[in-house]
């Protein structure tokens, strides 16, 4: 019963993914995806800082994104994070990545549900690794991550602007609460 809760969310998310990306308009100029990822340094963990969520994200504590590389190309995505509390019930999520623009590899495509994949753009990499933008040309979700679970105020205010610049509706950005050390 379990299995087929997660497989009616994942479909929902994947279905609510599509058609907002089958709007006539995006709200605003087209992104602009870094110039250049280097796929094996981006791999591993991401805690998410901020996000606007989709509805499975909603009320999500200790989100990390975890990527791994295969040799086919695609990438394994492991997404966890507790619901509604610190220590409330931990949610895993698995979508397959699907690099779509391999001479700068930052376009993704998403696939939590066969065949439908929502598109993942990488608009900001900083030259570390340790920060990065993942935004929708529908303008919809957003993910500010970072390599650690916490950044300064003066990082998170410059990612932030980096995200109103995009044209995102900033009121429904919300932080995600990290409490892992």
């Amino acid at each position: 019963m379990k299995r087929i809760s997660l497989l009616l969310q994942c479909a929902l998310l994947a279905s609510s993914l599509s058609l907002a990306a089958c709007q006539a308009t995006p709200p605003g100029p087209p992104l602009q995806p870094v110039a250049s990822v280097d796929l094996p340094r981006y791999m591993g963990d991401w805690y998410v800082i901020a996000h606007i969520p989709t509805f499975l994200e909603k009320g999500a504590y200790n989100a990390v994104e975890s990527y791994r590389l295969r040799s086919d190309g695609t990438i394994v995505t492991t997404f966890t994070f507790n619901q509604d509390s610190p220590d409330g019930p931990r949610k895993t999520y698995q979508p397959k990545g699907f690099v779509r623009d391999t001479r700068s590899n930052a376009e993704w495509g998403m696939q939590f549900v066969w065949p439908m994949q929502a598109d993942y753009v990488i608009v900001y990499l900083d030259s570390q690794y340790q920060q990065t933008i993942i935004a929708r040309e529908q303008r919809d979700y957003v993910w500010i991550m970072a390599r650690t679970p916490r950044i300064s105020a003066v990082e998170y205010d410059a990612l932030t602007d980096r995200v109103r610049a995009l044209g995102y509706d900033m009121s429904l950005l919300r932080r995600v609460p990290q409490t892992q050390p």
